[in-house]
């Protein structure tokens, strides 16, 4: 039992570590992921604070992890180990169940598993946790008191100021297909030998005065005094699907995606959420955007809001380039900034920028 508890002790502690340390490195991404379950749950109010409860989730991660290694307050560890482990196991039972949220987000984009996945995932933590949970009595500190604060102190104080980089930056790693290197174009195809989408339509018959289910198979219109009803089509199998499958550029409803992926060199502006946006650093980038038209660089601007709330915005900034349409949530994807900045050639990623971390003009440009 001293062994398992050992082991149990290791893996969970380990694995919340690495869980909160991910997550804390794209805690805007990990917002995103919350502000899914909220719209699933009806609580939509939440989503003001999805931000903060990210932030607070990935830091309270870490530090359990680290106190429960260390043997720093075990009581109130396992105690919060176990609370936490029975709400997500629901939480990822619900849905996968009901296929409502079809990534769990457990380890942001650096591993994407299924919900049923992290349900069995968090059925396992559940047994170690519970091991822990039982024998936390015999768990002894590996330090003084004074020392477990000190370090607790010292973690706290790490992730909060990794959180806060992350968040006034970009994220330390990116593991989005849009990451620094990737080709958009090339992250778009699809291969020849690609496993396809299988599907199977459901035939809606009435018979007797009785609507029933039919599959093809079965050739309900063959069936004597049979009304035809309705019929839909039924997901069975995904099939491949490629890394990007969303990103598109459209300028008064005329699609220019592949124009501007394949021009030598150009630069983006991201912003997702006009309303959202940092007018500053709009402004900043009016000045880039007149420096490229000088020196005969591509310059485009994608937001996923309404042509009334852009004309406001560019009104009340003097904001001098216009806007073409992207998906929002494509636009959340590719960078983590309201406004950043994403530098191409031929379709490639070369640079990255949240809007804190603008270069200059002319390094830009030349």
């Amino acid at each position: 039992m001293r062994i398992l508890l050992i082991i149990s002790r290791f893996l969970v502690g380990i694995l919340f570590i690495i869980s909160g340390l991910i997550k804390a490195n794209d805690t805007i991404g990990f917002s995103y992921k919350l502000g899914e379950y909220f719209e699933v749950f009806g609580m939509e109010w939440l989503s003001a604070f999805a931000l903060l409860i990210a932030a607070s989730i990935c830091i309270f991660e870490i530090l359990l992890g680290t106190m429960l290694l260390i043997g720093s307050r075990i009581k109130f560890v396992s105690w919060s180990l176990l609370l936490m482990i029975v709400f997500f196991t629901f939480l990822t039972f619900f849905s996968a169940y009901f296929n409502k949220v079809t990534d769990c987000g457990c380890f942001g984009d650096a591993l994407k598993i299924t919900p049923w996945q992290s349900f069995f995932k968090d059925m396992v933590l559940l047994f170690f946790i519970l091991i822990i949970f039982m024998s936390r009595n015999k768990i002894q500190a590996f330090f003084t008191k004074k020392a477990e604060n000190t370090i607790n102190i010292f973690i706290l104080i790490l992730c909060t100021s990794f959180v806060w980089y992350t968040f006034s930056h970009l994220p330390s790693k990116d593991f989005r297909p849009y990451a620094i290197g990737e080709n958009i174009s090339k992250g778009m195809q699809i291969p020849e030998d690609a496993k396809q989408d299988v599907f199977e339509d459901i035939w809606y018959y009435e018979i007797d005065g009785e609507t029933q289910q039919f599959t093809t198979a079965q050739e309900p219109w063959k069936i004597k005094g049979a009304k035809y009803i309705d019929r839909k089509t039924k997901l069975i199998e995904k099939g491949y699907e490629p890394p990007i499958h969303d990103f598109s550029i459209s300028k008064d409803g005329v699609d220019i995606t592949d124009s501007i992926l394949s021009v030598k060199k150009a630069y983006i502006v991201i912003a997702y959420n006009i309303g959202k946006t940092d007018a500053e650093a709009s402004k900043k980038l009016t000045d880039l955007y007149l420096a490229c038209e000088k020196e005969g660089i591509t310059f485009v601007a994608l937001s996923a809001s309404s042509d009334d709330l852009i004309d406001v915005f560019r009104h009340e900034n003097n904001i001098m380039f216009p806007y073409h349409f992207t998906d929002e949530t494509t636009l959340k994807t590719i960078v983590r900034s309201n406004p950043g900045l994403v530098k191409i050639e031929e379709g490639t990623i070369r640079g990255k920028w949240h809007f804190n971390d603008l270069p200059s003009i002319e390094k830009l440009t030349k």
